[in-house]
This record gives structure tokens, C-alpha cells and sequence, in this order.
């Protein structure tokens, strides 16, 4: 079989940022070295390409986690075109299709499936898409997006114009042009780089997952820290929308923090939370999973596989009884017409079943810890 075309535009930016990256850069730090100055630029534009692509072309455009001010969505824009991964609408259709064919070697974009090299890397090198959808017809929304069409129709000029006139007007300030296109031009470019892409192989392969097995995504902190909070790839993959990665106050989430700073400021708006609810329903199945496997090994366990089940049935009527009278309460706080004492009683109603489900999943929690560790 014929293999696919090589991309050598392609090729010849990974095979030179790289290779400047691991030998011109410290070849010039030994010859000429590099002070605070140029050393802050390179990290200062890695973040801004990372949080760029996180919050912009991720979170924002591919997924809709959120609505944000033209100002915002430019900004975004503009980093992302530093970041140099293709324009927002090829990136967005690109993404949209792994999550919709996620872990198919034949229509998954970066499917893991096909090994680190190639989800990383190598299904940028040769052209594999056979569909060549160039219309991007799963992204007609976003062509409605006049900002995203503009960075569309001048993505080279663009791409050219920051990656090279952002490090040299530096390097005209510092007195160092050379350093500066090698630390905040090459390296930054080179860097950002293969942080995005760790998501896309790294994050399918090395952690956990705490909330679905039904793909080969993975939650990893050590990740997450590398990639502005990306790295909570489990929870992203089964709740895509939300705009947080990271649910967790302690969980390292950048661009949840960014996002919800500039709600703050009104720029951004309509965050999508996914229910507290629906995250336990997941995790509770994936638990019943496991503790399953535990049991099937044992004998006689016939009552314990009874009494889970059981537990894990009251655990989701639970979590259905609280769900179903928070969105009552919801729906009635919008709505004038109802009398204060109504709300006061839906509240109430809701408080009481948040409870029950607190301590049935409390319940269910102990007895599956007796379980595993038995």
C-alpha cells in the first residue's frame, strides 16, 4: 500500500525549530550566553502560546465551554497564530473529530491507537486525511465568528509576521537580535509546541481514570502542569463541554483560571459547569466496574455483588432525586411569578436531597473500600 504524501512544510518547521531548539540554542548560550531578560521572553511566550490554545482554540471555539468578548477573542487569536498550529477553524475540526471518532485508527485525527509517535507527532508529517473536508462542515458555527474567519484568510501572513517581528523588535530593545530569535523565535515556537502536543499522545497513554474506561484518555497532574491544566484528559474527554479541566480547588487548571478571571472582568460569560451529579454518576459506574473485577475473583461472593448492586441502585436514585428537584428550583428561580415561600420549600426540598445523596455516596464509598482492600 501506498504510503501518504509527506507534508513538507510541515517537516521542515518541526525538523528545524527542533534541531535549533537542542543544538543552535546551546551552542550560542556557551559561545555568547543569554541573560534574565531573553530567558523571561522564551517562558513568557511559551505561556502565552499554551494559554492561546487552551482557552482560545480549545476550550472556547472547538468546545463552546464558554462565550467571550470580541477583545478576548481576538487576543486568543493573535496567540494562537503565534503558537503556529494551524488556523483556529482547521484546529477546531481537527479536534471535533477526535472527540467524535476518539481511539478510531481510521478516522481519529491523532488517534493513539496508532502509537506515541503518530499521535504526537507523526499524523502531522504525511497527509492521512483522506476526506480533505474543506469546508469545514463540522464547523459552521464558527464560521460565523467574524474573527475567526480573518485569522482564517491570513493565517501565513500572520504566522510570519509575529514569529518573526515579535523576536526581533525584542531583540531591537534588548541589543540582542540573534538571542532573541533563537530564545523567544525558535525555542518558545518549539517548546509550546510539543507541550500542546503531550494532550494528544502522552495524556492517552500514562494516568488514570477516574471517570471512564470507555477511551483510552487519561487524568495526569504532572501533564496538566506542563500544558496549562490540559492534562485532566480523562474528565475532559467525558464531560468536553465543561470549561474547566481541572474540578478541583488544588487541581493546577491555568486556563480555568483564566477563563472564570475574565468572566470576572466581563469578558468572558455563560461558563458551562458540568452537575456535581453527573461527575458522581460516572465515577460511581466506573467504581462498580472495578469492585466487580474484585469479586469475580473471590468465592462465595454472591451476597457482596447483591448488596453493591444495590448500593450503587440507591446511589443513582439519589443522585436522579437531587438532579431532578435542583433543575426544578433552578427553573422556578427565573420565573417571577412564583411566591417566595414556594422557592423557600423547593430549596429546602433540594438541600434535604443533596443530603441523602452525600451520604448514600458516603455509604457506597465505604463499602467499596471494604471490598478492594479485603
Amino acid at each position: 500500500m501506498k504510503k501518504p504524501e509527506l507534508l513538507w512544510l510541515n517537516i521542515t518547521v518541526f525538523t528545524l525549530t527542533g534541531l535549533i531548539t537542542l543544538i543552535g540554542v546551546p551552542a550560542y548560550a556557551l559561545m555568547h550566553g543569554f541573560d534574565g531578560w531573553q530567558i523571561a521572553a522564551m517562558i513568557i511566550g511559551v505561556a502565552i502560546c499554551e494559554i492561546s490554545i487552551t482557552a482560545g482554540y480549545h476550550r472556547l471555539w472547538s468546545h463552546r465551554s464558554y462565550e467571550a468578548h470580541w477583545l478576548l477573542r481576538l487576543a486568543l487569536a493573535i496567540g494562537g497564530t503565534f503558537a503556529t498550529q494551524n488556523s483556529i477553524l482547521h484546529w477546531a475540526s481537527d479536534h471535533r473529530r477526535h472527540h467524535r471518532y476518539v481511539d478510531d485508527d481510521q478516522k481519529d485525527p491523532y488517534s493513539a491507537g496508532r502509537g506515541f509517535w503518530y499521535s504526537h507527532i507523526g499524523w502531522m508529517l504525511r497527509d492521512y486525511d483522506t476526506e480533505h473536508d474543506t469546508q469545514y462542515s463540522n464547523c459552521r458555527d464558527l464560521q460565523q465568528d467574524a474573527i475567526v474567519m480573518w485569522q482564517h484568510r491570513h493565517y501565513m501572513a500572520l504566522v510570519l509576521a509575529l514569529n518573526f517581528g515579535v523576536p526581533i523588535a525584542l531583540g531591537i530593545w534588548h541589543g540582542d537580535i540573534l538571542g532573541m530569535l533563537l530564545l523567544a523565535g525558535v525555542a518558545r515556537l518549539a517548546i509550546a509546541h510539543h507541550m500542546t502536543f503531550l494532550i494528544n499522545s502522552l495524556a492517552h497513554i500514562w494516568g488514570k481514570q477516574p471517570y471512564s474506561d470507555s477511551n483510552s484518555s487519561r487524568d495526569n497532574g504532572i501533564l496538566a502542569f506542563l500544558t496549562m491544566g490540559e492534562g485532566y484528559h480523562n474528565y475532559h474527554h467525558s464531560f468536553q463541554r465543561d470549561y474547566r479541566n481541572g474540578i478541583r480547588w488544588w487541581q493546577f487548571d491555568p486556563t480555568k483560571w483564566l477563563i472564570r478571571s475574565m468572566a470576572w472582568f466581563g469578558l468572558a460569560k455563560n461558563l458551562y459547569r458540568t452537575p456535581s451529579e453527573r461527575i458522581e454518576a460516572s465515577r460511581a459506574q466506573l467504581l462498580l466496574i472495578a469492585t466487580s473485577r474484585k469479586l469475580a475473583q473471590l468465592p462465595l461472593a454472591d451476597a457482596l455483588i447483591r448488596r453493591l448492586l444495590r448500593e450503587y441502585e440507591n446511589l443513582l436514585n439519589r443522585i436522579n432525586e437531587f438532579s431532578q428537584a435542583k433543575k426544578q428550583w433552578l427553573e422556578a428561580s427565573k420565573n417571577s411569578v412564583m411566591e417566595n415561600y414556594d422557592l423557600d420549600d423547593l430549596k429546602r426540598k433540594v438541600e434535604t436531597l443533596k443530603m441523602n445523596f452525600l451520604q448514600q455516596r458516603k455509604n457506597w464509598l465505604l463499602l467499596n473500600q471494604k471490598i478492594i482492600c479485603s
